[in-house]
């Protein structure tokens, strides 16, 4: 059967390859930031640049699909995932990262069609690795297969999550609660590399086994979800229910006893949804 969906990814791949390449081109020179939401919320205008380019890029090429981007929605752009073949895309996964010139930096464009991932592309610009999706069809990373450790036992895994500035101190205080949780249970280690999509990328390739978040967006999880999946991994919800690309949270594990382990230990707290409001 033919893939019906191999045009765009790869034409995808060389949007962003082009848009990694104006990234890194950016941290060779001065980074203009300004806040969005928060003080720590930040843009820059590279930011802006890279994801006008890959929709510009993209609708050219195909006029009828929809697009959700996460500068376009700070701008006001609806964030609504339709039946329509839609292109989810952050320019820049890890925007302070960038800020900082710390190295994990990622452009992360998911393709879904009837609410279906179809296709992921996440380009890590500072490692030049790319990593690369199709549903059923395997994940690779620089054209190399990937799979997760396949690891079960949680006291012997690398748990990766993130840590920032929470507006609801209660929110605050349990996700310190959560890291305590996990950090005591035992495992080998918590990192926070800063990037969601590497995040997830780093669980497919079997760097880490397990990442857990709540509070991220669609488009921080669209291109990284399929690629765990097709390299053997479980994405779910925190809840242990199945995951929802508009629920703004996610596990994904080298294995579901990993992942089923995590969501035991870890207390939900409220981050809205990405179709109805964004927090």
């Amino acid at each position: 059967m033919a893939d019906v969906w191999k045009e765009c990814t790869d034409y995808c791949v060389e949007v962003v390859k082009h848009a990694g390449q104006v990234i890194r081109e950016a941290l060779q020179k001065d980074i203009n930031v300004m806040e969005k939401s928060s003080p720590v919320d930040l843009v820059t205008e590279t930011d802006q640049r890279v994801e006008q380019l890959i929709i510009s890029s993209i609708k050219e090429k195909f006029p009828t699909h929809s697009f959700i981007g996460e500068e376009s929605v700070a701008a006001g752009a609806p964030s609504v995932l339709t039946d329509n073949p839609t292109w989810i895309i952050d320019p820049i996964d890890g925007t302070t990262n960038f800020v900082h010139r710390f190295p994990f930096v990622s452009v992360s464009v998911g393709f879904a069609v009837k609410k279906e991932i179809e296709f992921g592309i996440v380009y890590s610009c500072a490692e030049d690795k790319m990593y690369t999706a199709r549903r059923g069809g395997g994940a690779f990373c620089n054209g190399e297969p990937i799979n997760v450790s396949q690891q079960e036992d949680i006291s012997q895994s690398l748990v990766l999550t993130e840590m920032g500035f929470k507006k609801n101190p209660e929110h605050f205080k349990t996700m310190l609660r959560n890291i305590n949780a996990i950090l005591t249970i035992p495992v080998h280690g918590i990192r926070c590399p800063g990037s969601a999509a590497i995040n997830m990328c780093l669980v497919a390739c079997g760097s880490a086994d397990a990442y857990y978040h709540m509070g991220i967006h669609c488009w921080d999880m669209a291109g990284g979800a399929v690629i765990v999946t097709e390299a053997g991994g479980v994405v779910m919800d925190v809840s242990g229910g199945p995951f929802d690309l508009m629920s703004r949270r996610l596990i994904v594990a080298s294995s579901r006893k990993i992942a089923e382990r995590i969501s035991k230990e870890i207390k939900e707290f409220e981050v809205g949804r990405d179709d109805t409001n964004i927090q």
